[in-house]
Formats: structure tokens, sequence, C-alpha cells
């Protein structure tokens, strides 16, 4: 079968692989849709941040040359022995998180936390830029009939996007800020919505993706135009009660900060390629609360229903779809060349 595979930074290749086989509590999917990442594109350009090159990792037992892609969804053709939750013809999208698992079950309540934390599509084991690839039961969520594999294809993003908004404080009616309105940003967006928010502002430099987060009902603030920390807090009086980080920019870490008022929050969703420097005394001094997330838990089904309603939605954050013997011109190089680029779906078929 066909598979895009990462072997160094910049050295993504089209070729011929073996298709894999399944064990007792997998399945074997035929892969539809395939998104490119954030992540992905990080992994690219100054890879390698996840996937595994000098040791294999723990749970995949693979380390690089892998399969590329972990936001994907498509038709279940095969599965093992002891499954019980799905069949053949099951639509599915993907959960990728690579985490200790057990008879079709992630064994730990924050499985997303776990020290031997990886990604389907990251960290060996087989990805979505394939024709089919296997995964454990567990990691496969049954698509509803309303949402199509296109759909399905977002639920992995917008599962990052309902985590963060999960784990900060934000509460019905309280006003928000979001740096930088890429896919994850627009869809953090998205959710801050869903969730409630009165008031949501996003800081963003690129022309369509303003347009975009307007087109979602966000106040756009251009950093070039004006002092994005300034503007945020003349607009709101004090400041944001939470803001979401999703650049990876350690000047827009510090703006984040800034935006909120006294006892903000700062939710970082972003992955980072550096460190970043911070004045302790702006967290301290104002009683402000900075934390992280990583990826997300027992979410897929809130995702999912939501999509049905509403959010989420692929007219929105899907711009272009691609064959995968086109995943390097006019997927990976697009997204570095032309910021009006969202989400670039690639199909393997």
């Amino acid at each position: 079968m066909k598979a895009a595979v990462w072997y160094k930074a910049k050295d993504l290749r089209v070729e011929e692989v073996t298709e894999p086989a399944v064990s007792e509590h997998d399945v074997k999917v035929k892969v539809k849709w395939c998104g490119i990442c954030g992540s992905d594109l990080h992994e690219y350009l100054a890879g390698p941040i996840f996937i595994p090159v000098d040791s294999p990792h723990p749970i995949s037992k693979e380390k690089a040359p892998i399969i590329m892609g972990h936001e994907f969804a498509g038709e279940v053709v095969e599965t093992g022995s002891k499954v019980t939750k799905l069949h053949v013809g099951d639509r599915v999208a993907i959960e990728p998180i690579l985490a200790p698992n057990e008879n079709g079950e992630y064994k730990d309540e924050k499985y997303n936390l776990t020290d031997l934390l990886g990604f389907h599509g990251l960290s060996g084991g087989g990805g979505g830029f394939s024709q089919y690839t296997v995964v454990g039961e567990h990691m496969a969520h049954k698509l509803p009939d309303e949402l199509s594999y296109e759909q399905g294809a977002l639920v992995e993003p917008a599962a990052v996007a309902l985590h963060a908004i999960r784990q900060s404080s934000l509460k019905a009616g309280d006003t928000a800020a979001v740096f930088g309105a890429g896919p994850i940003g627009l869809l953090v967006i998205d959710a801050l919505k869903a969730a409630g928010a009165s008031q949501i502002y996003a800081v963003e430099v690129s022309e369509s993706r303003k347009k975009l987060a307007e087109q979602l009902g966000a106040v756009v603030i251009d950093p070039k135009e004006a002092d994005a920390v300034e503007e945020i807090r003349k607009l709101t009086g004090s400041g944001v009660d939470v803001s979401f980080e999703v650049t990876g920019i350690p000047e827009v870490l510090n703006q984040s900060i800034h935006s909120t008022h006294t006892g903000g929050e700062t939710v970082i969703v972003s992955i980072w390629e550096s460190e970043a420097a911070i004045q302790p005394n702006d967290i301290v001094i104002k009683e402000r609360t900075v934390k992280g997330i990583i990826a997300y838990r027992h979410i897929y089904p809130a995702v999912m229903e939501l999509m049905k309603q509403g959010y989420f939605q692929g007219e929105t954050m899907i711009t272009k779809k691609i064959g995968l013997d086109d995943v390097v011109n006019e997927g990976f190089e697009q997204l570095v060349k032309d910021k009006s680029q969202i989400k670039i779906l690639v199909s393997p078929e």
C-alpha cells in the first residue's frame, strides 16, 4: 500500500509499505480523509519533536522512518478476534493517543498525561497518511450518521480545542482572548462559543484567518496595527478572564499573560520548538494562573455531538483536498507558503 513516510526534517516520502495486520483487540481502518496538523508541520520543518529517532517508542515499538498522519477518519474493514465494540463497515474517527492500554481500553483515567505518551501517526505504529492502518479498538469512535468522513477528520483537532476550554477556568458569560487564529485557534473560538463565552477576541495577522475569526464571531485585533494587550484592556476595561496561547511564539505568550486581568488565567495550547522567557512577577503580583494542556481525553463523543449541533464545521475549516501523492508539494509546502490555507485534507484512496 502507499503511505507518506517521515525520514527526517524536510524528508517526507510517498512510497510502498507493507499493509498492516490486526491483533486481538485491533481494528484495520481504510483511511478516507486525514488532515495535516500543525504538529505534522513542525515535524516536517524542524523535527523530530514527537517522532522517535534514537530508540523505538515503548508502545508502538517503532522509530523513524515512520508513517505520518493522526487526524483521520475511515471505515473499519477488519476486526481482531476479541474486538467487541466495532464491526466491519463501521465509520470511525480515530483518537490517535498511544498510552498504556489493556483489553481494548486505556488503563489510566488521565491517559493523555502518561510519561509514555505518543501518537499514532507521529510515534510509529502506522498513520493516517496511508491507505490502511491498524489501531486499538479503544482508539476508534463510531461516527454519527450525520457526520461525513471529512468532518470525522476534524474531530481530533476539535478535541484539542474543546479540551483546552474544559481544562480552563472559563465559565458561561466570561470573556476570552485567543492568540493565533490558525486551525486550532479557530476551533478554540468555536469551543468558546459552545461554552458560553460572552465576548471573544482573536489576535491574528493573516488577512484570511482574520476574516474566518470574524465569521466565527470574534472581535479581531491585528497586532501589526495596534498593541494587542492595550486594545484588549481598552475594550474590556481590565483584561479578559481567560486567554489562550495558540502560536508557540515567546512574545505572544507574554502578550497572552498580560491580556488577562488580575486573577485571570492563560492556557498554553501550542507545542513549542524553543524556550520562552516570562517575568514571574507578571503572574505573582496579579495572582494570575498559567497552565498548559496536552491533547485530550474522554472527549470525542462530546466533540461529535457538538458537530451535530453545528460547531467545528468543515465548511469553515477545510480549505483544500488533495491526494496522497501530492501531500508534500500541495500539502506541507503549501501550508508553509500560503497562510490562507487552514486545514488541508489528504485522501490516500
